[in-house]
């Protein structure tokens, strides 16, 4: 099983790293969505930078993750069906998508950075809670688009159904970033906020692995 996991995860990098669509698109819209709001705002405060951090972070992931499911074809998805396990397969595509949203929340920080900024005051935890963050972001809508795919491809099925799920995640990365921005949080908050957080993505996993090898049945 993780033999093949991992001949499908290399088979995505070497796609991306051929057509490269994904990766300089993406990276085109952070950067003029970051220069627009340097020049609209220049020096924003901690809980603007903050607010305005994580809600990019979730116009990328749209943009990157949720095309990981829409690009396949219906013959490359019945070779996959051969030789891989739905498990497997899903694993697979999760993996690369974390991957490829902590490549670009990283990319996005350091932009954030030039542009904005840096009113991070820990920046290991920060970084740390921006991996996480990426992680948990790129899971949920990894699932939302193995879902939309088999609506007529509909792409912004996703956004509706990833919104709900995504929102209190959200809400819980903003609220652990403050620990980085030297907020005071009671004894033991921030690693109750970081296992919550958690707690999510395994949630979101468990229903990817039970859900998806009915989704391909179909």
């Amino acid at each position: 099983m993780v033999k093949r996991v991992i001949t499908l995860l290399k088979k995505d990098i070497l796609l991306e790293f051929r057509q490269k669509h994904t990766f300089y698109g993406v990276l085109l819209y952070i950067a003029s969505t970051i220069f627009v709001l340097y020049l609209s705002i220049e020096s924003p405060d901690a809980n603007v930078w903050n607010g305005l951090f994580w809600t990019i972070q979730l116009f990328i992931c749209v943009n990157a993750v949720a095309k990981s499911f829409l690009q396949e074809s219906k013959g490359r998805m019945l070779y996959f069906y051969s030789i891989a396990s739905p498990v497997e397969f899903i694993v697979a595509k999760m993996l690369y998508n974390l991957l490829l949203m902590v490549v670009m929340s990283l990319l996005s920080l350091m932009l954030f950075t030039v542009f904005l900024g840096n009113p991070v005051e820990k920046s290991g935890w920060f970084i740390g809670i921006v991996v996480l963050g990426g992680a948990s972001i790129s899971i949920v809508f990894t699932l939302m688009s193995a879902i939309a795919a088999k609506a007529q491809q509909n792409a912004a099925l996703i956004a509706i159904l990833g919104f709900p799920v995504i929102l209190p995640q959200l809400l819980l990365l903003m609220r652990l970033s403050k620990a980085a921005f030297a907020e005071v949080f009671r004894q033991g908050a921030v690693m109750q906020l970081s296992l919550l957080i958690s707690g999510l993505d395994v949630l979101v996993i468990a229903m990817a692995v039970i859900l998806f090898p009915y989704l391909w049945k179909d």
